[in-house]
Formats: structure tokens, sequence, C-alpha cells
């Protein structure tokens, strides 16, 4: 899909006075546990090895990096001294993601661009390996950090930016509850390359819909014996109301 054929979501304007201030907190470098899979805070010595064999030995597990700043990397332990800078970062925060059913770290994700004043964050840095994509763990990964800043931190604004020649994040931004704002054009050089950056958001008046709409179709009932989901979560979004900011 270009830009061309999305069309910014027309929000109404507001100044209306803040019914309740940000609390400035900070999200906690801690585990987030879910149903399927669990978020670690990332640790070099323990999680190295499982995201160096997540991300690499196949062409189909390298591709995950293409739209990437950084990666793939020669050996693991050109990757672990990565990782160590990602451990000392305070923005961004960055996450294993381990699903329950295999116990292997099979992806990362992570808080960034935090801004606890104004109640503004963003998940970004994402990737799942071959085994993770397309899974039921790999979506409550990402609500574990959308519900943990929204529902418990009550953050007013969570972004998505992505590449906006990568589809497939754009596809997975609009399937889970973020409107399309628009494309920043010329916005950053990674490897070498132009990258057009797609904005997307969740406002904080839209969350309870798209908490609904994600644990229903997280809910057991919503998957057969095979682990195949009966309703389309795509679909699901496709019918939220409209925003109703003021």
């Amino acid at each position: 899909m270009s830009d061309d054929l999305e069309r910014p979501y027309p929000r109404p304007l507001s100044g209306a006075a803040v019914a309740q201030i940000p609390s400035g907190v900070m999200p906690a470098r801690s585990v987030l546990d879910g149903q399927t899979v669990t978020l670690e805070p990332i640790d070099p010595e323990r999680h190295g090895a499982e995201v160096f064999a997540a991300g690499h030995g196949s062409p189909e597990a390298e591709a995950i990096w293409y739209y990437m700043a950084y990666g793939p990397w020669p050996d693991a332990a050109a990757l672990a001294s990565w990782l160590r800078n990602c451990a000392a970062a305070h923005d961004p925060i960055f996450f294993a993601i381990r699903p329950k059913d295999t116990g292997v770290v099979s992806g990362m994700c992570s808080y960034l661009s935090i801004v606890p004043m104004n109640g503004v964050i963003e998940i970004g840095h994402i990737w799942f390996g071959p085994a993770l994509q397309q899974t039921r763990a790999a979506s409550e990964a990402l609500f574990l950090l959308l519900d943990h800043a929204m529902s418990d931190l009550n953050y007013r604004r969570m972004e998505w930016k992505c590449n906006a020649l990568n589809q497939r994040s754009r596809q997975a931004a609009r399937r889970l509850g973020f409107r399309f704002e628009g494309v920043f054009y010329n916005h950053m050089v990674f490897k070498g390359k132009n990258r057009d950056t797609a904005w997307y958001s969740i406002l904080d008046d839209e969350w309870p819909e798209v908490r609904s709409k994600i644990t229903a179709w997280l809910a057991d009932d919503n998957f057969d014996t095979g682990g195949r989901a009966k309703r389309s979560l795509t679909a699901m979004m496709d019918k939220r109301a409209p925003s109703q900011r003021g």
C-alpha cells in the first residue's frame, strides 16, 4: 500500500483542558508477563545466544534486518556487544520476547521516544524471528507494551513510526489499532539510504476500545485447536468508532 491509498485519520483538533495530567512516570525495566509470552528486560549474557539464533542462520531470518537501522551481525560476539548498549540505555528500553510454548527468546521490542511529562511514548525496534512471526504470542507481546503504558502508567499518546516502504510494519500498526497521521519525508538516513517515515498513534480516548478488541482477539475462545485465530484483528479494528476527542 502506498501512502496515496492511506489517508491521515481525520481526528478533530482540540485545545481542551487536560483532565488528567500525566504522572511523569517512566516505564520500569521489569518483566511484563502475559498468557502466551513474557517480555524480559534485555540482558546480554542471558539473551545473547538466543537473540543471535533467532535473527541469523537463514535468508528468512536475516531478512528481518532489511528495514532496521542495524543488523545482521557477523557473529554472536558482535551482537552481544550491541546488546550491552541496549541494556545500558535509558531510552530505548529494550525487551527480549520469550514465547511460553517454546521457552526460547525469538525477538525483541522496546519503548522509545519516552516523554513522561507529556504522557507520550512509542513502541519500536520490533523484530520477530521466523518462529514468532504471525503468532498469537507476537501479538500479545506488543499488547503487553501497549497496555502497560496506556493502562498502568496512563500515558496519553502511543506512537508507531516505521519506514513508509515497509508495508508489513504499516499493516501491523493498523491491525493493532494505530491510526495513520502522515509521512515525514527525508526523515532519516539508514544504511546509506533515505527513509521516509510513516507515523501512527493511539490516543487515550481511543485506547479503551482498542484494548477491548485486542483482548477479545487474544482470548482462548478465538483460537481453534491448531492455534489459528477465528477472527481477523484487522477486520475488528476496521469497525472502530470515530475518535471523540474534545
